[in-house]
C-alpha cells in the first residue's frame, strides 16, 4: 500500500507553539536527508496513527508533500510523554529508493517445537529483532523462524536462518535467536525437620552457657 500526505512547513517554533500545534490535533516535526537541509514540519497527527497500524509500522516508507516538495520518508524516532503516551515530536528521514538502507526488523516464530509438544519443554525467544540492509523495496514485515524441528536443549541460531533475496543480515552468526529450555524446578521450603536439625545446633551453646552460669553462682 502507497502512503501518501501533505505537511506543513513550521514557521513557528518553541514550546508555546508546540502546545498550540499539538492541541489542533497535529505533531511538529523534523526532516532530514542527505544533500538536503533539515525541514521542519507539521503533521496531522492521524496521518501518523495511519501509518502505525500498517503492519511494518516505524519501517513503513511513505510519501510526503509540503510546498512545491515531494520526498519519500520513513519515521526515524517518535518522542512521546513517558507519564501519558502523548506524542511530542517526530523526526523523519529521507529515503533515496536506489540506495540500500538498514533498519531493526521483528522475528516471528512459527510451527510448534517437538521439544515443546511432546518432550515438556518450552519456548525461550531470546532474539527478538535483527538489524538488515537492503533496497527499501525489499523491506519484509519480518523474519520468519521455524522452530518445528527443534528438540529439547536444542537452539536455532541467526545462521541457520536463510536471509530473504536482496537482504543482508547484520547481525553474528552465532547469535542465538530461540532455544528450548526445560522447566526450572520450584524452590523448596525449609522442611521442619531441617528446622530441627538448625536447633539442635544451636543447643550446645546454650547448654554451655548455662553450665557456666552455675559454676559462677557455685564459686
Amino acid at each position: 500500500m502507497s502512503l501518501a500526505f501533505i505537511a506543513e512547513r513550521r514557521n513557528i517554533f518553541g514550546k508555546n507553539a508546540s502546545r498550540r500545534i499539538r492541541r489542533e490535533g497535529k505533531i511538529p516535526a523534523i526532516l532530514y536527508g542527505e544533500g538536503i537541509e533539515n525541514v521542519p514540519l507539521v503533521l496531522n497527527k492521524k496521518d501518523l496513527f495511519a501509518i502505525m497500524k500498517t503492519e511494518t509500522r516505524e519501517n513503513t516508507i511513505f510519501k510526503i508533500q509540503y510546498d512545491s516538495e515531494s520526498q519519500n520518508v520513513m519515521i526515524k524516532e517518535i518522542q512521546k510523554n513517558p507519564a501519558t503516551d502523548e506524542l511530542f515530536h517526530v523526526d523523519l528521514v529521507q529515503i533515496l529508493m536506489d540506495r540500500a538502507i538498514r533498519v531493526s526488523i521483528p522475528l516471528q516464530l512459527t510451527g510448534e517445537a517437538v521439544g515443546v509438544k511432546t518432550e515438556g519443554g518450552f519456548v525461550d525467544f531470546v532474539t527478538r529483532q535483527m538489524d538488515i540492509e537492503c533496497l527499501p523495496v525489499n523491506i519484509p514485515e519480518y523474519i520468519p523462524v521455524d522452530i518445528s524441528g527443534l528438540h529439547l536443549h536444542q537452539s536455532l541460531k541467526v545462521g541457520d536462518l536463510a536471509p530473504p533475496e536482496g537482504v543482508k543480515f547484520l547481525i553474528e552468526p552465532g547469535t542465538v535467536i530461540v532455544l528450548i529450555q526445560v522447566p526450572h524446578a520450584e524452590e523448596v521450603e525449609v522442611k521442619p525437620a531441617e528446622e530441627a536439625v538448625a536447633e539442635e545446633v544451636k543447643e550446645p551453646e546454650v547448654i554451655k552457657k548455662e553450665r557456666a552460669e552455675k559454676e559462677e553462682e557455685e564459686k
